[in-house]
């Protein structure tokens, strides 16, 4: 991996190279995007079918577009029994994190007759949308699926893309039907998201869309939004390893090529204060990318992605840190706990040298779906929070208008708003 002494410059060219994988860099693939859009809002069943036949080469039919329970049984069969073991695991302990997120709704009254508060509601439905293609990911079906169901979804509905023998994943159908999804269509890219956004005679449109997918369907979420949410627009995923001179470069080394594997846009960065440290993680990363299985993904990764950034101090490698705002942020240093007080920007923070990344993937509980490409710097993890709306609740009683009627008034005159001033001063007209 390259090495780099940080300083402004090296940081500007940094943070410039980062923001060429954002899917707003995209734009030309918009058109095709908007062609498919608009082409399954108008024709429904007819464009999805035509869509899945030329991209998935399978031959849907309302018959045949929905997944079976026989579909899911055979699933089960097909799985591994010791993946399915840990999927349970994985399971509760995602759960058990999501539900300390939960939000109540609250009242607030006073003597003088007033009573303030926020009503909680979850959203009504929402759809969960599944990559398929190059990778199975069962884990990102409990991380999407589980938190909407903490919050009360009703209607919680997925999409992904069928194999060419028209099948979806095992591994994916059981991850879902264990995490309680009993709505399953065979449908995936572009056009799955437009069923979602405006619905089709087979597919109902929800309320809310949520999940990963390539850059046609981060671009095709893009252009949704508004006539449904979305969680967010995700990019290409990374890893910012913070690390001084205690750190063990072999375990640096695994963690930054964890993320590496992902795709060949994946970004892998260490920040260190120590020269002596970044070289013997360069080698490290020589010596497993030897070994690894996706070795031409990986180095393709390090090569436009990967760097090594030496720092003065520590007070450096955390201000670098904070301006690349990582998807992922490994603290391996002395304490780690002190650090962390200092991070303002992270999508997940993982502390200590046994808290890899890869835990947090898989099983520690914490959502994985995260804010990337520097957007940790104002978005959060998924959460249930993500899956409810909050209502605010006003109620005053005559007593408690009377005395403060004039002060609205007066509010809104000053803003030229006479239907206002009147809404309030004809409740008074009689006294």
């Amino acid at each position: 991996m390259r090495i780099i002494q940080l300083n402004e410059d090296s940081r500007k060219d940094l943070l410039e190279n980062l923001l060429k994988r954002s899917p707003n860099h995209y734009e030309e693939y918009s058109d095709r995007v908007m062609n498919i859009l608009n082409r399954v809002r108008k024709e429904g069943d007819q464009a999805l079918f035509d869509y899945t036949s030329r991209f998935d080469k399978v031959q849907l039919t309302r018959d045949n577009i929905r997944v079976t329970e026989e579909e899911v049984q055979e699933a089960y069969e097909a799985v591994d029994p010791a993946l399915l073991e840990v999927l349970r695991k994985a399971l509760t302990n995602i759960r058990s994190y999501h539900e300390k997120q939960r939000r109540y709704s609250w009242f607030d009254s006073s003597a003088q007759g007033t009573l303030l508060g926020q009503k909680i509601t979850p959203l009504a439905s929402c759809g969960v949308y599944v990559p398929g293609g190059k990778a199975v990911y069962p884990s990102s079906v409990l991380m999407n699926i589980i938190p909407a169901q903490v919050a009360g979804v009703e209607q919680i509905i997925m999409t992904t893309p069928p194999g060419k023998d028209g099948k979806i994943s095992s591994n994916t159908l059981v991850a879902a039907w264990e995490a309680g999804v009993r709505e399953i269509y065979k449908a995936g890219g572009a056009q799955a998201i437009a069923a979602l956004a405006f619905g089709t005679e087979s597919i109902p449109k929800v309320d809310k869309i949520v999940g990963p997918g390539n850059i046609y369907v981060a671009l095709a979420k893009k252009a949704v939004f508004g006539y449904v949410s979305i969680d967010s627009i995700a990019g290409p995923s990374e890893i910012l390893v913070l690390a001084d001179e205690t750190a063990n470069p072999r375990y640096v080394a695994a963690d930054l090529l964890s993320q590496a594997e992902h795709d060949e846009m994946a970004s892998a960065i260490l920040v260190t204060t120590s020269r002596d440290l970044a070289e013997r993680v360069s080698r490290e990363v020589d010596l497993f990318v030897e070994q690894l299985s996706r070795k031409e993904i990986i180095t393709r990764s390090l090569e436009q992605y990967g760097y090594i950034l030496v720092a003065e101090d520590l007070n450096g490698a955390i201000d670098a840190a904070n301006e690349i705002a990582s998807e992922h942020l490994e603290i391996i240093t002395r304490d780690p706990f002190y650090v962390m007080t200092k991070i303002k920007n992270a999508g997940a923070i993982f502390l200590g040298e046994y808290a890899s990344e890869p835990l947090g993937d898989y099983f520690a509980g914490p959502n994985h779906v995260l804010p990337t490409n520097g957007t940790a710097k104002f978005f959060s993890p998924l959460s249930v929070d993500d899956f409810i709306k909050k209502s605010s609740i006003v109620y005053y009683a005559k007593e408690a208008l009377a005395p403060i009627h004039k002060d609205i008034e007066t509010f809104a005159k000053a803003e030229q708003l006479t239907a206002h001033a009147n809404s309030i001063a004809v409740r008074f007209e009689q006294e």
